[in-house]
């Protein structure tokens, strides 16, 4: 795993974010294909590279919006998986994440089409600013897991509340993680999952 950290010049200080990679790094990722990569894609080193690439650009395109909006960060780069993983942290940012995210995920609709403009490749790269989505996921493994532990407990399926995307992936691979399946019922954006007995 690499990790390259950029410090923006407004910033007074370098900081670096390295988080443990989660089971599945996961955002907007859905249950169907239509937002997959090859395997191969990050295995290969045709594909890492690729995917540095794509880092550097989305680093590039962020570090203007610091500029531009006179705010103070550093950007930190890694891959994971098959994912270009960017963060933004230090300064005061959270206004960056929006309620619920919705800005930080609208920034990283932002980045991926700046990828995708100069490479001509669609890009899955995930986006985190001031860890609100290391937070996230690690709240949603928690979901996940007790929600596995209440279907062995009860023998009964569990239906969860609706989330998004990203949020279901992450508690498919908590449930997954604790020995038991689920799926995703319903449509969005009330689409939610269910935790199956074995």
């Amino acid at each position: 795993m690499t990790e390259t950290v950029r410090e923006n010049p407004d910033s007074s200080s370098p900081e670096a974010v390295s988080e443990s990679p989660p089971e599945a790094v996961a955002d907007d990722v859905t249950e169907t294909t239509d937002d997959s990569v090859p395997t191969a894609r990050a295995g290969s080193s045709s594909g890492r590279a690729d995917l540095e690439r794509e880092g550097d650009v989305a680093a590039d395109y962020l570090e203007e919006l610091l500029d531009i909006t006179d705010l103070d960060g550093d950007i930190d780069m890694d891959v994971e998986g098959e994912r270009a993983m960017v963060s933004l942290v230090g300064g005061n940012l959270d206004h960056l994440v929006g309620d619920s995210g919705k800005v930080l995920d609208a920034l990283q609709e932002l980045t991926r089409l700046a990828v995708l403009r100069e490479t001509g490749q669609r890009s899955r790269l995930m986006l985190d600013i001031a860890g609100w989505r290391a937070a996230k996921r690690a709240a949603l493994t928690e979901t996940g897991t007790q929600a596995a532990e209440s279907v062995k407990a009860s023998g009964e399926k569990v239906r969860l509340d609706a989330m998004t995307p990203f949020e279901r992936k992450i508690v498919h691979d908590a449930v997954a993680a604790a020995g038991l399946t689920s799926e995703s019922e319903g449509e969005e954006p009330n689409r939610r999952v269910v935790v199956l007995p074995a």
